[in-house]
């Protein structure tokens, strides 16, 4: 399991920071243990961390009105999220939910404003970040329209391979086939098909526990 220390250095934006000034940020993060199917963050509350997960996964989710679930992306341990509901300043508009018993950090608003205020580095890695996660979204509307179930897993799986959003993650990932359908918006037993269409195809292999992603680029562009 990874510490919050080692994940603040693998983190790239704190790698302009001096020691004393990560050593200050990592004093001011308060991590948290989160079971699985709890909120790591719930829709109407007030924002007032910027954060981060240190070991486990989560869905960044919503419910329509007429109480339908979407999906918008899986969190894998290395990412970042909630920077653009700390720019507006106003309630969060979606839940965040542990798929596995995670460690999560919280990052206080004060000290993400602090950073913001002193750090060129910090602000341009937030730019390419929130890019990133705009080309994200507008993919993953593509997807739901536009996709037959496999290429929707492929997609899901893809999304989370960004060196940026999730900087340090491998070839391998260790997530259930249950999560994936979660991700995805499938069932267990749909999402299990697609992975050995995708498994056919040499795109990836299923593995206990988890999958070893064989052609990114592949997994990518399924479908298209």
């Amino acid at each position: 399991m990874l510490k919050l220390g080692d994940m603040l250095r693998a983190s790239l934006w704190s790698r302009s920071l001096t020691t004393e000034q990560l050593l200050r940020v990592e004093s001011e993060i308060v991590p948290r243990q989160i079971p699985a199917g709890g909120f790591i963050c719930s829709k109407g509350e007030p924002v007032e961390h910027w954060i981060g997960v240190i070991d486990g996964l989560a869905k960044m989710t919503n419910l329509s009105a007429d109480g339908k679930p979407t999906t918008f992306t899986g969190l894998p341990a290395g990412g970042w999220f909630g920077e653009g509901s700390l720019f507006k300043e106003e309630p969060r508009r979606y839940d965040v939910v542990a798929l596995r018993n995670s460690c999560v950090a919280y990052m206080p608003k004060a000290t993400f404003v602090r950073l913001l205020d002193n750090s060129i580095e910090f602000n341009r890695f937030l730019l390419i970040q929130l890019n990133e996660r705009l080309g994200q979204f507008i993919a993953m509307v593509e997807h739901d329209r536009l996709l037959e179930p496999d290429a929707r897993v492929a997609r899901s799986l893809a999304a989370m391979f960004n060196p940026y959003l999730y900087p340090g993650i491998g070839p391998q990932l260790q997530i259930s086939q249950e999560e994936i359908g979660y991700l995805a918006g499938l069932s267990r037993q749909r999402a299990n098909q697609a992975l050995k269409v995708l498994e056919k195809a040499q795109l990836l292999r299923i593995e206990y526990g988890g999958i070893t992603v064989l052609d990114l680029d592949g997994l990518r562009s399924f479908g298209a």
